[in-house]
């Protein structure tokens, strides 16, 4: 009877800790889009300055993914700039949306002035991003263990 009792408390501690994880995952989506997100607008402030490839080929040159590489896949398929991500707020989808928008639109020297603008605030969300996940994930990953070890106590 005890090994039983051992072993709903184990499964009760792993639910917990597995739903604690599994909230955590919109941060970690977050960080994750942000990460690629400042490293392609990087990668596209270069090839602006210096090579100068057809937005198509510089498109598949680098490999991304998640959710970044479904939203370039998108737009260079059908040229569409929404992103609809629950873990984006409705301004950061628009700030996407004309951020996709812009790519390929006009000259190289107003292509390059818009996305260095684009630089400081893409760098400032991927850091907060990275932030607030390391946090939050801790934080819910905890918690998860916290509310199982508190359903043991309740059962036992």
């Amino acid at each position: 009877m005890l090994w039983l009792k051992i072993l709903i408390a184990a499964a009760v501690v792993a639910a917990g800790t597995a739903g604690g994880y599994l909230a955590a995952n919109k941060y970690r989506a977050r960080k994750k889009f942000y990460a690629q997100f400042s490293a392609f607008n990087e990668r596209y402030l270069n090839e602006l300055g210096y090579a100068r490839k057809p937005l198509d080929a510089f498109l598949k040159q680098y490999p991304y993914t998640g959710d970044f590489a479904k939203s370039l896949k998108a737009f260079s398929e059908r040229r569409d700039p929404k992103i609809n991500y629950s873990y984006l707020t409705a301004e950061e989808r628009a700030e996407c949306a004309d951020y996709f928008a812009m790519l390929g639109k006009g000259d190289s020297l107003s292509q390059r002035n818009f996305f260095a603008a684009k630089k400081a605030g893409l760098e400032e969300k991927r850091a907060s991003s990275e932030k607030e996940a390391k946090s939050r994930g801790s934080l819910y990953l905890k918690l998860g263990i916290l509310s199982g070890l508190a359903v043991v106590i309740l059962i036992v």
